[in-house]
């Protein structure tokens, strides 16, 4: 294991510290967020914890859940007691941008019913402003999606399909992404409600005053940052 995924790791550790026994637990996505499951899956096998039932994101988190023994259900109206995962871009706010895994949607569907999301990841994730390093990941419908791509580019001009391969790339909800470049400066909310405004968006991959705290692994060690 590599410096950086030993920090990693160590951050995901000190969010999974937080949990109680009898929480319910959003499991997130990516590979952060992997070391968080498998820490939950430690210590209820060794009794540490004990009820502990999580929500999972995706269909990886849900499969990595059932390999370390982590009990899992559906999502229901019941709010979540902590929900812990990674992110793509940080912000000196903890405003996000998640997705590059994929997973957005059912990662916001999930969190916005947290009484508390912990954000972990590495030292590169920490932007003065969104969109500074990585693209936002918005998921669009299949159908007509060329429409929905041109009615987004109307007001972001920079950006494209998602498709590593031959074929795009297919959420676990069926859809598309466009990765979109944002603009040098914005108002984030006001972007949110446009682009969730446009025909043919199902949602984006702005977290915006969700996360209460993160823990980001840097060389010097794992640092915890707190939404004011």
């Amino acid at each position: 294991m590599s410096d950086l995924e030993a920090l990693k790791k160590e951050a995901a550790l000190k969010a999974v510290a937080l949990v109680r026994s009898g929480d319910r637990v959003g499991l997130g996505t990516g590979s952060t967020a992997k070391y968080a499951i498998e820490e939950l899956g430690r210590k209820l096998a060794a009794g540490e914890l004990t009820g502990i039932v999580g929500v999972s994101t995706s269909e990886a988190s849900e499969q990595l859940a059932r390999q370390v023994g982590v009990p899992t259900e559906p999502l229901d109206p019941r709010p979540l007691d902590i929900a812990i995962d990674g992110a793509d871009e940080i912000a000196p706010n903890l405003d996000l941008v998640k997705g590059l895994g994929g997973a957005l949607v059912r990662e916001k569907v999930t969190e916005v019913q947290a009484r508390r999301l912990i954000i972990i990841a590495d030292h590169t994730k920490l932007v003065g402003q969104l969109g500074e390093k990585a693209p936002l990941p918005i998921e669009i419908l299949k159908f007509g999606f060329l429409s929905t791509i041109d009615r987004l580019r109307a007001f972001l001009p920079g950006g494209q399909l998602r498709q590593p391969a031959a074929q795009p790339y297919v959420t676990d909800n069926g859809n598309y992404i466009y990765d979109a470049r944002l603009p040098e400066t914005f108002d984030p909310a006001e972007l949110e409600r446009r682009i969730k405004g446009t025909l043919g968006v199902v949602d984006t991959g702005l977290f915006l005053g969700m996360a209460e705290r993160a823990f980001v692994a840097a060389p010097d060690g794992v640092q915890e940052l707190t939404r004011s």
